[in-house]
């Protein structure tokens, strides 16, 4: 790892490497990641040392008073070395190779008319606010609204540190189990929506469209209740026939814009529908925990009369709900990542 460490610095110094803004990216995160196994396997080290230091010390001590003091310095070291051995244990894990690009999210109410839609707002809103305490950038690419306050779909772009490795549990259906504004009797409803997240594409993934395999169209930008809002022809609309794939934008005025837009979602979905390929084709490994990311598997219950938020691939649950709404989806993550990390751990020492 200290002579990756060493190429990369090497790397780095080509003033030709800054022309390539993906490769750069890559290299920054990969030298940012062995600096943290490095610090942690040197604190590691010296625990180790000073604990093994201590215990030669208490077997010559004399002194009853001196004695006390260094086992009580020697359990702080242990504990301190088993901290770091275990942190350093996950840091060695194989890292999903997806885990520092940036991301594209589509949201869409699945069962509940306009609770769900209503929900798909909600949640837009507690990934806007997440996004924003992790100083992620975000970019709406699609919204389309139903006129109530609710979403009929919206999709959008997050950049920035460790965005994927923590939005991919995120994929796959929500439920939510609240009393509506509209309920006069005041009934519990269950509504659903769709999430889904994707890598999103960069440029030395070595992904092929050929234009004879795209149908591209234009059309009207429209807005709630399908009124025209725009009155040229800026929206864009692109099939790409061998996948069936169909993406549009109309997010934005400029056609050029709304072609880039549909462009970026269309390679995110063939890079996922690659990704999936090879998944399968490795047919002795495990299924991950995360599960596969299809929209419909149910993966979290919002449960708001118990102010409860439970995940239901690894059984965790968090109780403050209005928190998580307003975009403190750590108290579920954290959990799901360390039971990811610890399974991923089990698994691989049970090779």
């Amino acid at each position: 790892m200290k002579e990756r460490a060493y190429e990369i610095e090497k790397q780095l110094e080509d003033p030709s490497l800054y022309s390539s803004l993906s490769l750069q990216k890559n290299l920054f995160r990969e030298r940012q990641k062995l600096t943290e196994i490095f610090t942690h396997f040197d604190s590691w080290v010296k625990a180790l040392g000073d604990a093994a230091g201590n215990r030669e010390l208490i077997q010559t001590e004399q002194d009853e008073e001196f004695k006390i003091l260094l086992e009580s310095d020697l359990m702080e070291l242990e504990k301190k070395a088993a901290e770091e051995e275990k942190a350093l244990s996950l840091l060695l894990l194989p890292p999903d190779p997806n885990d520092g690009r940036s991301c594209i999210v589509e949201m869409r109410p699945a069962a509940g008319g306009d609770e769900a839609a209503l929900f798909t707002a909600q949640m837009y809103h507690l990934y806007t606010k997440f996004a924003e305490k992790h100083s992620w950038k975000q970019e709406t690419l699609s919204v389309s609204e139903t006129g109530l306050g609710g979403i009929k779909e919206v999709i959008f772009s997050l950049d920035g540190e460790d965005v994927f490795s923590y939005m991919k549990f995120e994929s796959g259906v929500h439920r939510v189990q609240r009393v509506p504004v509209t309920e006069t009797s005041g009934r519990t409803h269950t509504s659903t929506i769709t999430v889904s997240v994707l890598p999103e594409a960069e440029e030395t993934d070595d992904i092929e469209i050929k234009q004879e395999d795209l149908e591209i169209s234009t059309f009207r930008s429209s807005g709630p209740g399908g009124q025209n809002v725009n009155r040229t022809d800026s929206a864009v609309r692109i099939v790409h026939k061998p996948s069936g794939i169909v993406v549009a934008s109309q997010q934005e005025r400029s056609q050029i814009r709304n072609r880039e837009i549909a462009f970026r979602i269309l390679k995110s979905k063939l890079l996922e529908i690659a990704r999936r390929e090879e998944a399968a084709s490795h047919a002795a490994s495990k299924r991950s925990q995360i599960g596969t990311g299809d929209r419909s598997e149910r993966i979290r219950t919002y449960n708001f009369p118990q102010n409860r938020v439970t995940d239901h691939r690894y059984n965790v649950s968090a109780f403050d709900l209005p928190s998580i709404m307003e975009g403190n989806l750590e108290l579920v993550l954290d959990q799901i990542m360390e039971a990811e990390s610890k399974n991923a751990l089990e698994s691989l020492l049970n090779k």
